[in-house]
């Protein structure tokens, strides 16, 4: 008679909370900080980990925003109240290393970059990931809003139930091996509401606070003026020029400026409305023109991290929903594979405002796993 299975906790681990060992990413905000409160009181041993991932007293700071002094405060405050060990880790250099200087160079190459991706990838879901291991945990958790779902080969990842919070494209190069380790405990909520609810009902200080909207290095959403310490002198004026030739006015430094822009241009006394439709960083030309220059329907990925079952390049395309903008919907394209990191991607309706540094996500059109994604990194 074939022994029975053992029973798995809330965490798909097959021992008791007691024995099992978590380590949460805490950021200082509601949705970790709930994400530990619960462990805590399911009887894990839960260990709090925030990182510090840039000078608190320097320019770039900002109140509220991920991993500020405040943060750290908050979420200290949160683990002495369920009463488990938390650790505040120096991650500047990493930080500084693998995002930031990477985000100014991309930015001055013309591109729209993604650091929050970057992050995900290079320093929570590897360096502390590393740590967690090194801590003797069994796994680690996140307040990120998506979900791991175990499939026939193995741990798959899931948009979240609430599309107004899904957090998958920020997530997309999550490997299949950190999948095997991450665990993702508010995927599954309807809304925010009730994340907040049950920061409420542990009594969390943190139940109200607001949400963080920028990236947390770039106060306000002014991405030129950190560009600029980051990089003095970066800021070098130009030319602006239509599409067809005419030179219509000077800039104050291309960086200033995104693909699909409109307002701000500072050309006036035109009858048709432009755009920035390209950024010529060697020229230091900023060109403008009508709308439909901004519609795209090809665009070129790389650095793909596929998560289906079949290799990439089993086929010679996929017909999937993709992601080319956080704040887009999927939309159907057809996927050609390459190599097995890259990929030329064919939107069935053409997209307008797709800038290199921009990621597109893969996405399973008849069901919310998605299939990874990788970096735009030319526009045709």
């Amino acid at each position: 008679m074939p022994l029975d299975a053992p029973t798995l906790n809330s965490l798909g681990l097959p021992k008791p909370p007691s024995e099992t060992r978590v380590v949460v990413a805490m950021s200082g905000g509601v949705d970790s900080s709930v994400v530990a409160a619960m462990l805590a009181e399911e009887g894990y041993d839960v260990v709090g980990v925030t990182l510090q991932l840039y000078d608190h007293g320097a320019a770039l700071a900002k109140k509220g925003a991920c991993c500020a002094g405040i943060d750290i405060h908050d979420a200290r405050r949160v683990a002495e109240q369920m009463g488990f060990p938390h650790y505040v880790l120096d991650y500047e250099n990493i930080f500084r290393d693998a995002v930031i200087d990477e985000f100014a160079e991309s930015y001055l190459g013309g591109a729209t970059p993604v650091p929050c991706i970057r992050c995900n990838e290079r320093v929570k879901f590897k360096d502390l990931l590393e740590t967690a291991k090194d801590l003797d945990a069994d796994c680690m958790a996140t307040g990120h809003y998506i979900q791991r779902m175990v499939g026939a080969k193995g741990p798959e990842l899931h948009s979240a139930a609430d599309a107004n919070r899904d957090q998958s494209y920020f997530l997309f190069s999550t490997t299949p091996e950190q999948l095997d380790y991450l665990r993702f405990p508010l995927g599954h909520l309807k809304s925010k509401a009730e994340t907040r609810e049950l920061a409420a009902k542990y009594g969390l200080s943190v139940a109200d606070k607001p949400d963080s909207q920028d990236i947390c290095f770039v106060p306000d959403g002014n991405y030129a003026s950190v560009i600029e310490k980051l990089r003095p002198g970066a800021a070098e004026p130009g030319e602006i020029v239509h599409a067809d030739g005419r030179v219509l006015g000077e800039h104050r430094g291309v960086i200033h400026y995104t693909i699909g822009q409109r307002r701000g241009l500072g050309i006036g006394g035109l009858t048709e409305p432009l755009y920035v439709v390209k950024l010529d960083v060697d020229t230091k030309r900023v060109i403008v023109g009508p709308k439909e220059m901004l519609a795209t329907r090809k665009v070129p990925v790389r650095e793909i991290n596929w998560l289906g079952d079949e290799p990439f390049t089993s086929r010679e395309e996929w017909h999937l929903s993709v992601k080319v903008r956080s704040t887009r919907p999927p939309r159907e394209a057809i996927v050609r594979p390459i190599s097995e990191t890259e990929a030329e991607v064919e939107l069935v309706v053409a997209e307008e405002g797709i800038s290199p540094g921009q990621a597109c996500v893969f996405y399973d059109p008849e069901s919310s796993r998605i299939f990874g994604g990788g970096w735009i990194w030319r526009g045709y």
